[in-house]
């Protein structure tokens, strides 16, 4: 009996399967879809990439061959890379930039968190009014506003000091509220009700709690904002006066201005000290990849 039945699994089997396809694999279209998403990836990674690969090949040229297009060098020097701490104070703009992004990185990180758990967690008259005038922020140019806050930080005398490259962060950022606002309402309430059962309060709640649970969100925020500060050129062009404070970006601008057209052409420099202050963004955005994927793909899954 078993002899009989085992000729009757395979047309059942294949039935399963379905017309065209074969059985336990793919259809011939879906692999041709697979395929061709995967060829479109590999071209945007091309595209995506190809400029820094560039940037790294031209920074071991000598001058005269920097522009060469060749991927591969002709000829390989590593000259540029000495010469660049020489005739700039690239290590000092590097520790400046840092000292700036990490205070403005932890400043926007815990502020935008403490005002988007009150409007999570918190039901108060006005909340939702309030929480749309600080998205109906994000509207506004930030050209808008460029003079009226150079008035403010004039007045109390910060312009040419770090302090308006990030104290500004301590108010929270309109887009950060909003993206972890959606991460707390996406927590479950019985641990909260739980927990002020058990006599906790709403800071403990939050700091013990909440932002443990929020990790992911968390790390999005701070790359975020360290991506932003790392880069900003436009508020170190207005609020930095001397060469000790310059950060990275303004100090890339000065070596243009030094070395680029009408200075004197040493362009090797200039994209060296760009592949140099590159490559710190580029290290900390593979160390974080792996939150920024859970806290977008979780960010939002509740309104």
């Amino acid at each position: 009996m078993a002899v009989l039945d085992r000729p009757s699994a395979a047309p059942a089997a294949s039935a399963a399967a379905g017309p065209g396809r074969p059985p336990g694999g793919r259809s011939p279209r879906g692999r041709a879809g697979r395929i061709a998403v995967l060829v479109a990836l590999s071209a945007c990674t091309v595209v995506f990439v190809y400029p820094f690969v560039w940037l790294m090949s031209a920074s071991l040229k000598p001058r005269g061959d920097v522009f060469d297009n060749r991927l591969i060098p002709e000829t390989l020097t590593f000259d540029n890379y000495l010469n660049v701490w020489q005739d700039a104070p690239l290590a000092l703009w590097l520790l400046n930039t840092a000292i700036v992004t990490v205070l403005a990185t932890v400043a926007v990180t815990l502020s935008s968190s403490l005002v988007a758990w009150g409007f999570a967690y918190f039901r108060f008259p006005g909340r939702d009014f309030l929480f749309g005038l600080v998205l109906a922020s994000m509207m506004v140019p930030g050209v808008a506003t460029m003079i009226p806050v150079y008035l403010i930080w004039d007045s109390v005398g910060a312009v040419g000091t770090f302090t308006p490259l990030w104290a500004g962060n301590l108010f929270g950022s309109a887009f950060y509220i909003f993206l972890l606002r959606q991460f707390f309402l996406g927590l479950p309430q019985d641990v909260f009700q739980a927990a002020r059962v058990d006599g906790a309060n709403n800071w403990q709640i939050f700091w013990h709690i909440a932002l443990p649970l929020t990790r992911p969100a968390l790390v999005v925020t701070a790359l975020f904002e360290f991506q932003a500060a790392w880069t900003d050129l436009m508020r170190p062009l207005i609020y930095l006066r001397d060469s000790d404070t310059f950060t990275v970006p303004r100090g890339l601008k000065s070596l243009v201005d030094q070395f680029g057209f009408g200075g004197e052409m040493h362009w090797e420099l200039i994209v060296t000290a760009s592949v140099i202050t590159t490559l710190p963004m580029i290290i900390v955005f593979l160390v974080g990849q792996k939150q920024i994927v859970e806290g977008i793909a979780t960010t939002g899954s509740k309104g």
